[in-house]
């Protein structure tokens, strides 16, 4: 996560980006979120991991603003090939 981090300055304006954390305390989460995250909102919810079948983190999904999901992975990806994702979910109209 702290590379979609450093990367989202790059697509204000035409990506939303939201960290949900999940299957912990919001007092365990803080402190790492707080570490990890600094261009992004975040917030803790284990109802969105259900909705979209996410078992465990890191797990990322790029959803249109219709909410399509066009793209999802679990794990760390490298940078280059996040930006390749976003800038397709930019071309499909995120």
């Amino acid at each position: 996560m702290p590379v979609v981090d450093a990367i989202a300055p790059d697509y204000e304006g035409e990506v939303t980006f939201v960290a949900i954390a999940g299957r912990s305390s919001l007092d365990k989460t803080t402190p790492a979120a707080e570490e990890l995250l600094s261009n992004m909102p975040w917030g803790l919810d284990d109802s969105i991991w259900e909705l979209y079948g996410i078992p465990g983190q890191p797990a990322s999904l790029l959803i249109t603003g219709n909410d399509i999901v066009v793209d999802g992975w679990f794990g760390a990806l490298p940078e280059d090939e996040i930006r390749a994702a976003l800038d397709q979910l930019v071309a499909y109209g995120a």
